[in-house]
């Protein structure tokens, strides 16, 4: 299903068929440092993680992350999406490319879509992100965007100490 479509992006629900992608990017050392090692590690345990995860949440919420594919090459280049944590009161905005699309601009314009849809389809009023204290790539993102730090939490008792900020839409 298509979310949003950009100049350059297509936002679209991620299916089994993006496995092989989910594997490469969960993989990626930045995505292992910032966000986590998820023991992703065949085409296999890919089409789990999205069963349970990206797949499971557009059952049961109707919203998710989103594959981020170029128009001009036809193929996924990232993730950006919203998602429910049981651990948070809001929704947050999360969002992770393979490397060598980063300083390209597409976290930025697949993020502006994926608020845009959030507010204008889902009737969003306000989106928080949260993310490693010392992942400056995605706090200035996330400043581009509008979000303001709000304070520091963490997911589970004696976890990461995380940024969150937030954005009214």
């Amino acid at each position: 299903m298509q979310i949003a479509r950009t100049e350059r992006l297509l936002l679209r629900w991620l299916t089994p068929g993006d496995a092989d992608f989910i594997r490469e990017l969960l993989n990626e050392p930045s995505w292992i440092e910032y966000i986590g090692d998820k023991g992703v590690r065949t085409r296999e345990d890919a089409a789990r993680y999205l069963e349970n995860g990206p797949l499971a949440m557009y059952r049961t919420l109707g919203y998710g992350l989103y594959c981020v594919e170029s128009n001009q090459i036809g193929q996924p280049i990232g993730i950006c999406g919203l998602i429910k944590r049981e651990t948070l009161d809001d929704v947050d905005i999360g969002f992770a490319f393979l490397p060598r699309y980063w300083g390209q601009g597409y976290a930025f314009e697949s993020a502006t879509a994926v608020l845009s849809y959030g507010r204008q389809a889902l009737g969003m009023s306000r989106v928080v992100a949260i993310l490693s204290q010392h992942n400056e790539r995605s706090r200035k993102l996330l400043g581009a965007l509008g979000f303001a730090f709000e304070r520091v939490v963490t997911m589970a008792p004696g976890g990461e100490a995380l940024s969150l900020h937030a954005i009214s839409l």
